[in-house]
């Protein structure tokens, strides 16, 4: 299948691809016909895919416009979505009409730090105290020796959790316009080594699953990972009857009782309608890491009664996206970055605060249309 050559190579050419498609062919007795078509170059795609053997297509979609006021996002924006559900765009086109006609979004980024947090093995709790006070004594060394493996990361913060022989980390850095997961772990790999050389702590994984990365956390609910974004909209009641056809005291029970009283009955990181949905779909429009959904998922919304009117916001602790790096780099995600203005250096904190007015439009439809009793209805008309 020609794997050593590919991997040997990285830059493999397109001839590498069919060769390896091929391969893959004859080994399941099919043609890969729509998989054999794509538009990008196959060797700048090989620094974000290994084997590669075609492409995977996936409709994309509009949302918007949506008018936001923001510390980075300011003004009209159209929102890309990639996605194989059918509705979910007209719901969010929905609530992104509805909060338009209500006066926007507005939305605010409270913090921003990708988190690596390495496990170190120590003697016992007495080791464990002595590694803390050496740590908390040397700070700016371990600062400074981030500073050898990225120009563009900061080390801002370092928070020790002791646990009998165990002894966890959680770094906090600044990582500009990239995600900033990689760079992170770098980092972090050289100021443990730092450690392990000054204390005879041993470092067991850079990552002991306490940053915490690809997994609901209630310390990244807490704390943050990535950024922590706000965006509320109030709707005046007259829109709320009109545009939604329910009640400002109907969507404010709706949402008490599923997200707030049921997510806790479940138990779940997270107390949103469902979040997730347009934080994939804009993610993977966007060449964001797809796994990082995770962390949209723990998305907060609330809903409130205000003297009639109906005041929405989610908080989303753990928006963990970039405008550089990664899978921005391929053309079709590039160009649904560049949609909204996003795509580079100075993109990161406003894509962050057109996530999180994505993700209001969709929750307040979602909410709308259950309290209307019309979700049903609208899944059977355009989910086909």
């Amino acid at each position: 299948m020609s794997e050593k050559k590919g991997l040997k190579n990285r830059g493999y050419s397109h001839a590498d691809v069919d060769e390896r498609r091929e391969a893959v062919e004859k080994f399941s007795n099919t043609h890969l016909e729509n998989i054999s078509k794509y538009c990008f170059d196959s060797e700048k795609a090989s620094k974000n895919i290994e084997n590669m053997i075609g492409s995977t297509q996936i409709p994309l979609g509009f949302a918007g416009p949506i008018t936001i006021s923001g510390d980075y996002a300011q003004g009209d924006f159209i929102i890309p979505l990639a996605t194989t559900e059918g509705a979910l765009v007209a719901s969010i086109s929905r609530g992104m009409s509805v909060i338009n006609a209500s006066g926007g979004v507005r939305s605010k980024v409270f913090r921003d730090f990708m988190t690596r947090a390495p496990v170190f093995r120590v003697r016992d709790i007495a080791h464990s105290s002595e590694v803390i006070d050496w740590i908390h004594n040397n700070f700016e060394l371990l600062a400074q020796t981030t500073k050898t493996t990225t120009t563009h990361g900061k080390l801002y913060s370092l928070e020790a959790y002791p646990n009998g022989r165990s002894l966890f980390l959680r770094l906090q850095y600044e990582t500009g316009d990239a995600m900033g997961m990689n760079m992170a772990t770098i980092a972090t790999e050289a100021v443990s080594r730092v450690i392990e050389k000054e204390t005879g702590a041993v470092m067991v994984s850079v990552s002991g699953n306490m940053c915490s990365d690809k997994k609901p956390a209630a310390i990244n609910m807490i704390q943050g990972r990535g950024k922590t974004v706000v965006a509320e909209a109030l709707i005046p009641k007259d829109i709320v009857i009109e545009k939604l056809h329910t009640d400002t005291e109907t969507v404010v029970e709706t949402n008490y009782r599923k997200n707030l009283v049921g997510s806790t009955m479940a138990v779940t990181f997270g107390a949103n309608a469902h979040a997730a949905n347009m934080v994939a779909a804009l993610y993977i429009a966007t060449g964001q890491d797809p796994a990082q959904v995770v962390g949209g998922s723990m998305t907060i919304t609330t809903c409130e009664n205000v003297d009639g009117d109906l005041y929405i916001c989610v908080r989303m602790p753990s928006v963990e996206v970039g405008t550089v790096g990664g899978g921005t780099r391929l053309p079709c995600q590039s160009e649904a970055l560049t949609i909204m203005g996003c795509l580079g250096d100075g993109g990161a904190r406003k894509f962050s605060e057109l996530v999180a007015a994505t993700v209001l439009a969709g929750e307040l439809s979602t909410l709308a249309a259950q309290a209307a009793g019309q979700l049903g209805k609208a899944h059977q008309e355009l989910g086909r």
